[in-house]
């Protein structure tokens, strides 16, 4: 009678040779379990590799976005900030008091 995975060899019936195969079947789903988590290990190192590439890139253009603002306005962005809070605080809606002047 043929095995489970049409092995000649491999006898069901005789319970010894069942739990010795049984042991051996185990040893492979662990040996491919543990591959299995090798190459998980793996991407999750890859994952974040490009997670910390991501965020120098995010930065890196954050950086070129102020230095770009600076240069089209001529100003930094802590002197325009300063310039905005220097201005007076526009006249909420619907306040005809300033447009009469």
């Amino acid at each position: 009678m043929s095995g489970p995975n049409g092995d000649p060899n491999i006898s069901i019936n005789d319970e010894t040779e069942e739990e010795e195969f049984n042991e051996e079947e185990y040893a492979a789903i662990n040996s491919m379990l543990d591959q299995i988590n090798s190459c998980l290990d793996d991407l999750e190192e890859r994952n974040d590799a490009l997670n910390g590439k991501l965020h120098e890139l995010l930065e890196s253009n954050r950086q070129a976005r102020l230095e770009f603002r600076e240069q089209l306005h001529g100003t930094s962005p802590d002197e325009e900030e300063e310039q905005q809070q220097q201005l007076p605080p526009p006249p909420p809606e619907g306040d005809d008091s300033v447009a009469s002047q």
